[in-house]
């Protein structure tokens, strides 16, 4: 098993910008999760990867991390986001990017 520094930067070269429309997919099917932008998206993936349940936990409990509502769903169809993602199977991570509304 990689170290996590190996696999933060494994997960960070997978991580890139997307669009709404290549997500709903996986909205409708409950595998997105956002990650607040108090987050570091790239380690929450690695948390997630070794199933860290403490601290996921923890995110959850703080609205850190979830499900993508639908409210951010529908703001984000309509075309009001900046998204970037990694992908953890059998998550899609999504966080609005800083600076976004």
């Amino acid at each position: 098993m990689k170290n996590k520094t190996d696999q933060w930067h494994t997960l960070h070269a997978e991580t890139a910008s997307i669009e709404w429309k290549d997500l709903e997919r996986f909205f409708a099917r409950g595998n997105l999760l956002r990650v607040s932008s108090e987050l570091d998206l790239v380690d929450a993936a690695v948390e997630i990867a070794n199933d860290n349940k403490p601290v996921i936990e923890q995110w959850i409990a703080e609205n850190r991390l979830s499900a993508v509502s639908n409210k951010e769903a529908l703001l984000w169809s309509k075309g009001d986001s900046n998204l970037w993602s990694v992908i953890v199977l059998p998550w899609i991570l999504v966080q609005q990017r800083k600076g976004a509304h």
